[in-house]
């Protein structure tokens, strides 16, 4: 007989301070993982909503007060003992000075150095959804260099935190220019370059330009094993169904993109998932998910609100 671990709720926030340090806890002795670092919150009273949760929590563990914050990631990560069904938010704004009241310590720690401390195993995918941010925005179309320089300067404009450089028809030569113009914008800004296709075609230019990582469209990971993937920063994976997802967490992926989820010019007549199957395929799995396919930048707070880590976008964004 299979004995069912139990599962907790819990809830935890990402809270940054003026300098954009984020702030993590470590637990104190006595406690579970005693001496790992956390970032702050705690398990669901019975009946209590979400958000209230986690007001109570920053206010119990570090006596601030929650004003604003919306969904980051939220997934289930099974210890020997339990499974956590941990529900991370994005701390937008709080009230207070924020004070260790259970006997942990605190740290204010710049994003890049966060996986350098010991964090509970559960928490490792938060870094993943903290770095990549919310707005992915995929290459199109370009009339030549100069227009390719412009295009990626407007998509930065516009907020993405996270580029994927897509050129199927561009040749090596090409496709390394293309790398480095999208990488001369985007290092500054500290915003993620990776680039989509094969492995074979395409981690060389990864290599020789410094881009961040690869993308990979689903004929190009399907029959991929483990110690085969990529060694990149960077790995996505392009999916389209539940199989496919949970493909990409056993690969290793460190993020997915899902869809599509709206109808889409580009596929006249063939209808999205929806909202709804998208929560449905993404609430469980440990990795940041961004929906694609009829996304605009309008749609960030119907996608946080569905699971996704932010929406993926061609046209609303490069055209």
């Amino acid at each position: 007989m299979i004995r069912s671990l139990p599962t907790l709720h819990v809830v935890a926030g990402v809270l940054s301070d003026a300098d954009g340090r984020v702030l993590i806890c470590q637990r104190p002795p006595g406690k579970h993982m005693a001496d790992a670092w956390e970032f702050p919150g705690g398990k669901l009273d019975p009946g209590e909503s979400r958000l209230a949760g986690l007001d109570r929590e920053l206010s119990e563990e570090l006596g601030l007060r929650l004003l604003q914050a919306r969904p980051l990631i939220r997934y289930r990560h099974v210890y020997p003992d339990r499974e956590i069904d941990l529900d991370v938010w994005r701390v937008l704004q709080f009230e207070g000075h924020a004070r260790g009241l259970e006997g942990q310590t605190l740290d204010w720690v710049a994003p890049g150095e966060l996986d350098r401390k010991p964090l509970l195993p559960a928490d490792r995918p938060i870094l993943s959804a903290l770095a990549l941010g919310s707005l992915c925005a995929v290459t199109g179309r370009y009339e030549d260099l100069a227009d390719f320089r412009r295009r990626v300067a407007r998509v930065l404009e516009r907020g993405a935190t996270l580029l994927q450089l897509r050129a199927p028809w561009a040749d090596q030569r090409e496709l390394g220019a293309l790398a480095s113009i999208a990488i001369e914008y985007c290092r500054p800004r500290a915003v993620p370059v990776v680039i989509n296709g094969e492995p074979d075609r395409v981690m060389p230019v990864v290599v020789a330009s410094g881009a961040d990582g690869i993308h990979l469209p689903v004929r190009c990971w399907r029959d991929l094993t483990a110690d085969a993937k990529p060694a990149a920063r960077w790995v996505g994976m392009s999916c389209h169904d539940r199989e496919e997802l949970a493909q990409a967490v056993r690969l290793g992926a460190d993020y997915a993109v899902l869809g599509p989820v709206l109808a889409t010019a580009s596929h006249p007549g063939a209808p999205g998932i929806g909202w709804g199957r998208f929560a449905e395929l993404t609430e469980p799995l440990p990795l940041p998910v961004y929906a694609i396919g009829g996304m605009v930048q309008t749609m960030l707070e119907p996608a946080w609100r569905h699971g996704a880590q932010g929406v993926a976008a061609i046209s609303a964004l490069w055209e």
